[in-house]
């Protein structure tokens, strides 16, 4: 790839069925494919949504026209969950500390991200969603409510303790698991939480939270959108 100054840096996180290429500075933006290969195509072919997603922020994004707009800086080695669909590596840069100014750039992101999904299913409402080629795939409530049982183990992931309510209205339980994920966010970047749990085991770094909980999120709301019938 040609190199400029302009080059958006991205990092590859390489499994042995699938790869992801994610955005840096761009914490949601990150799609996969069978190699490296196809993995920065789907990342380029994504700048348009993901640019879509933060239209009503004040963050500046431009997506690149083709994949020569980025500049690879590392890969990581995947694992299984990378070659199951997710991504489950942190890049290096994700270990930086987080300030003022930074933590309130990722909550920005993480509300437009947020946006996109309530967009599409404010959208989705009384419609069907297209099964897949095997007759698979979660309908609309299903898909909420996986996406507040993942923010519900990120959050245990950083450190961040959210009892969710079962029983509870899934537009307020959004709300209230939101609420969370920007306190915990917020506690996380001022060094509120020990960086190992009680047993000793590492928790994830604000960043990486973040980076988790903005993919997660716009990959549903890209689904929704995709199998509106």
């Amino acid at each position: 790839m040609a190199k400029s100054s302009d080059q958006i840096e991205v990092y590859l996180e390489v499994g042995q069925k699938r790869t992801f290429a994610g955005a840096l500075e761009w914490p949601g933006w990150a799609r996969s494919g069978r190699d490296e290969e196809s993995a920065l195509q789907a990342l380029s072919d994504a700048g348009p949504r993901y640019a879509q997603a933060l239209r009503g922020s004040k963050l500046r994004f431009r997506a690149p026209k083709d994949v020569s707009g980025f500049k690879v800086v590392e890969r990581l080695e995947g694992n299984t969950t990378t070659d199951f669909g997710a991504p489950d590596a942190a890049p290096s840069s994700d270990a930086q500390p987080v300030d003022a100014a930074a933590l309130k750039r990722l909550e920005m992101l993480l509300q437009a991200c947020w946006g996109a999904f309530d967009a599409a299913v404010a959208v989705a409402h009384d419609k069907e969603l297209r099964l897949g080629p095997r007759g698979g795939g979660r309908q609309l409530e299903g898909i909420i409510q996986h996406v507040l049982g993942a923010e519900g183990g990120y959050l245990s992931a950083l450190g961040w303790k959210l009892k969710q309510d079962d029983g509870a209205d899934w537009r307020a339980e959004l709300e209230r698991t939101r609420q969370a994920v920007l306190e915990g966010l917020g506690a996380a970047a001022r060094g509120e939480i020990p960086e190992r749990g009680p047993r000793g085991g590492v928790r994830w770094s604000p960043r990486y939270f973040v980076r988790r909980v903005a993919w997660h999120v716009l990959d549903h709301a890209w689904e929704i959108e995709d199998r509106i019938v």
